[in-house]
């Protein structure tokens, strides 16, 4: 899953910043397998398939525990290539899963293959703690040409790929159809306008405001809401080096959720802190929910499973969507590198990605072997997940993503809620994110 899951809690910045600081720390005082951090060596490091008589034991660390059969499945192919290779899947909640890896590569003792995402990548390549995917490239054990480009450019850093992507997502309307024939109001089909969708979102909440179920909702988790609207009105997020949130675009991006709230067609901000949108949703109270390709797995055992519907996001003065995907990297420290080298080739490969693809959980990255997904709920129209490649936006990251996520926390709120205005709250953010991106 992007997937980036749901946005870790916000920490301060100071400690932020010390964690930051001790990465760096430590990778100067690094090298060789024993340390916390350095040696990667660099692109040119040596790189040679293993032979199947390779013997070792891997640790394999990811967040999301509704992927752990399809892991196994793969996993259990690459056994019969690797019958002396033990993987242990480690799997931490998403929430604790980077404080912790953190740690771990503070210490020396990252796992040896773990799930990476854009807004940490940056930082852990620039500073060494990863292994370079450079030589499966040179010996064609990998193909960069087989996934989709921006997710490569997402995990090559300094013109080095560090990452092989494992799934891919984007952002589309999760509609609940029935939610929408008590309202008496039409699910609508094709493109549609940011206006079309607003009115929409405030029929649901007029007509079932009183049983407690609202059209749509907000919520701080940009990837899923603002970050679309933005890339929508023809913004961004971060130009050449800046934040962009003090242009007009960009504020037309924030004020599109503002209007959702103060038309009653969503919650309101504080209710969204108590509930979020996608529990609004499974609980069968939201009629539309913009979120993830991995939302997939989620709805497996909900009960309002059999009436979804995917819907493409509305077009404001253009298409978009925002895109991510996860990758599995190496750890740089890593004493069973060959063995974890050959699992995150393995992972990459056809077979393994076909396999992810019918769990139905994720889109696999691999180019062609998607339609499983597609397919895994038949009466939703997930296809509107993969059109959206057409008109799909990187996700904004920088080497120090997380700090500038901080401040989107700490100020947003107050824009969607229309405590503050949109404008005054955007320049501040652009201002105090310069800052950051500046120290980066």
């Amino acid at each position: 899953m992007t997937t980036t899951g749901t946005r870790p809690a916000r920490r301060p910045r100071g400690a932020l910043a010390t964690t930051v600081a001790l990465l760096l720390v430590t990778t100067a005082c690094g090298g060789g397998s024993g340390s916390g951090g350095g040696g990667g060596g660099g692109a040119s490091e040596e790189y040679s398939a293993p032979d199947s008589d390779l013997s070792a034991s891997l640790t394999y660390s990811v967040w999301d525990q509704t992927q752990v059969d399809s892991i196994q499945q793969n996993i259990a192919g690459f056994q019969e290539q690797y019958p002396d290779v033990d993987v242990s899947v480690d799997v931490t909640p998403f929430g604790e899963y980077w404080t912790k890896l953190q740690t771990q590569a503070s210490s020396g003792t990252l796992p040896d293959l773990f799930w990476m995402n854009g807004p940490n990548f940056q930082l852990y390549a620039s500073n060494d703690f990863l292994a370079p995917l450079t030589g499966a490239v040179e010996a064609g054990d990998v193909d960069p040409a087989n996934y989709p480009e921006s997710l490569i450019d997402l995990y090559t850093y300094d013109d080095v790929e560090y990452g092989v992507p494992k799934d891919f997502d984007t952002i589309a309307i999760w509609a609940n159809r029935a939610i929408f024939e008590q309202a008496g109001v039409p699910v609508p089909e094709g493109d549609w306008t940011w206006e079309e969708f607003q009115s929409t979102a405030a029929q649901i909440s007029q007509a079932l405001g009183d049983q407690g179920v609202y059209g749509a909702a907000g919520g701080m988790d940009g990837q899923t809401t603002y970050y679309d609207t933005i890339y929508q009105a023809g913004g961004s997020v971060i130009e050449d080096g800046e934040s962009a949130y003090d242009t007009p675009e960009a504020q037309a991006g924030i004020d599109f959720w503002r209007e959702l709230i103060e038309s009653g067609g969503s919650p309101t901000m504080a209710q969204l802190t108590d509930t979020t949108a996608d529990q609004w949703f499974t609980s069968g109270k939201l009629g539309m929910y913009w979120g993830g390709s991995w939302f997939r797995a989620a709805l497996s055992d909900s009960a309002v499973a059999d009436d979804v519907v995917a819907l493409p996001l509305p077009t404001g003065q253009e298409q978009a969507t925002v895109i991510h995907g996860v990758s599995n990297v190496v750890a740089a420290s890593s004493d069973q590198k060959q063995a974890a080298q050959a699992l995150q080739v393995y992972l990459a490969s056809e077979d393994a990605q076909r396999q992810l693809g019918e769990a139905g959980s994720v889109i696999p990255a691999y180019t062609g072997t998607q339609d499983a997904f597609v397919a895994s709920m038949p009466d939703a129209d997930l296809q509107v997940f993969l059109d959206a490649l057409d008109y799909a936006q990187p996700l904004p990251v920088s080497e120090n993503t997380a700090e500038w996520n901080a401040l989107e926390v700490e100020l947003l709120p107050q824009a969607f809620s229309g405590a503050e205005p949109v404008e005054e709250v955007t320049t501040e953010l652009a201002q105090r994110m310069d800052t950051v991106l500046a120290e980066g």
